[in-house]
């Protein structure tokens, strides 16, 4: 392991070495909001560059270790607008220094996975319209972020993000709210695999104050493909089409100049969509809450994907899952076939520029009384220099009841981050 990290070190630094030097001789180019030609909104944009080189150890019972040292680059453009029209094109190219570890396509399963393949693609490639009054047409490929990405999620952490060959409608006319209407026809995952689907979005955001919110939110996918088989018990599934339909309640309420009250409330259900199986059945709760004080804080919230009586259990497939049930993603393929049920705790400090977050997890079934473990997370940031950004995480997982399957896994990363 500190081999590769020496190795992890020595690269960034070449690497950035040159980025630092010229760093304030840059220009920052910035978006105008209409541009009196098409050739001076071509020209007049901003360009997107980001690289990011980062490396994952992973210790799992009965693999050999695995280590990954890859770096993924962002490289793009964004145009100015012309009478309504922008655009933005961004490509991706991610790339690995070794080949210490299983990265869902290259059969070495001796070692743990780390889903970070090699790939070079466009990321994003969309036109934009937004010369109706309050409101942005968005048709090509795209990342899409909705709420906390619990159901609808880029999986930003992930070398190779999840994109969506989509059309999207976003309009803000009423007082304090946002609507949103999606099409999704293709996704693209971050092993890099693409799927057809034929996929509504539908979310409205009100906020009735500044620092309280309330969602409804619908998600239909008509996707043969679109959940794990692991995710059934019994026959074999055929066709898991599903929809969600939920609501969220979300706030940081602020009770005095320095402390706010912190809350989620949030209720949705599964079932079965155009041909889906029938055992698409479940429900989701979540319920938290707790306090800010300056700038700490501090909650504890209770989360329930819920089980079909062992046969089924709520599964979000187009979610960013890292960010929920552990960072080690024990749980991110799928959810058991017995639910879970995550009680949590979660705390962050910032001190100056630098950030740090940990959070517990203690995690039981929610059909049949199993225990299936517990985790603890905890990550580290601070700017380094102008547009570097440095981040050490660790999570580890302390599986319990063998019935799951499941084994004890720790990881660890360390990352840069350069954003222009």
């Amino acid at each position: 392991m500190r081999t590769a990290i020496s190795r992890f070190l020595l690269a960034t630094v070449l690497i950035y070495m040159p980025i630092i030097a010229g760093a304030e001789k840059m220009p920052i180019i910035t978006d105008t909001d209409d541009s009196t030609s098409l050739s001076e909104s071509l020209t007049s944009g901003k360009l997107i560059f980001n690289l990011r080189p980062r490396y994952e150890n992973v210790e799992q019972t009965g693999k050999e270790t695995g280590d990954a040292l890859t770096m993924r680059t962002l490289l793009g453009w964004k145009t100015g607008t012309w009478k309504g029209w922008s655009g933005m094109a961004e490509i991706i190219n991610v790339g690995r220094a070794n080949n210490d570890y299983f990265d869902a396509l290259n059969g070495k399963t001796q070692y743990p996975v780390i889903p970070d393949p090699d790939d070079t693609d466009f990321n994003q490639l969309y036109v934009d319209y937004s010369g109706f009054k309050d409101s942005r047409i968005r048709g090509g490929r795209q990342s899409i972020t909705l709420d906390n990405v619990r159901f609808v999620g880029n999986v930003a952490f992930r070398q190779v993000m999840q994109v969506f060959n989509a059309a999207t409608f976003v309009n803000e006319s009423l007082p304090n709210t946002r609507l949103y209407a999606g099409y999704l026809g293709r996704v693209k995952t971050i092993t890099t695999k693409q799927f057809d689907t034929d996929t509504i979005l539908l979310n409205a955001h009100y906020s009735f104050t500044p620092d309280d919110t309330i969602v409804g939110f619908g998600y239909l996918q008509d996707q043969a493909n679109a959940i794990a088989k692991i995710a059934f018990r019994g026959p074999t599934v055929t066709d898991t089409s599903n929809q969600i339909i939920g609501v969220r309640a979300n706030g940081a309420h602020p009770m005095s100049e320095r402390w706010r009250l912190l809350y989620t409330l949030e209720y949705s259900s599964q079932k079965d969509y155009a041909g889906g199986d029938s055992r698409i059945d479940a429900d989701y709760m979540r319920i938290g809450g707790g306090a800010k004080w300056k700038n700490y804080d501090l909650r504890i919230d209770y989360e329930v994907l819920g089980s079909n009586n062992g046969l089924y259990a709520f599964q979000t497939p187009l979610a960013t899952k890292h960010l929920f049930q552990g960072w080690t993603d024990t749980f991110a393929v799928a959810t058991p076939s017995q639910g879970i049920r995550d009680t949590y705790i979660t705390g962050n400090i910032t001190f100056e520029k630098f950030k740090a977050h940990a959070e517990y997890h203690e995690f039981d079934s929610d059909f049949g009384s199993i225990d299936f473990g517990k985790e603890f997370d905890i990550g580290v940031s601070y700017p380094l220099v102008k547009r570097l950004l440095g981040k050490i995480e660790y999570a580890d997982y302390q599986a319990g009841d063998t019935a799951l399957g499941k084994v004890d896994v720790r990881k660890f990363w360390l990352t840069l981050v350069f954003n222009y």
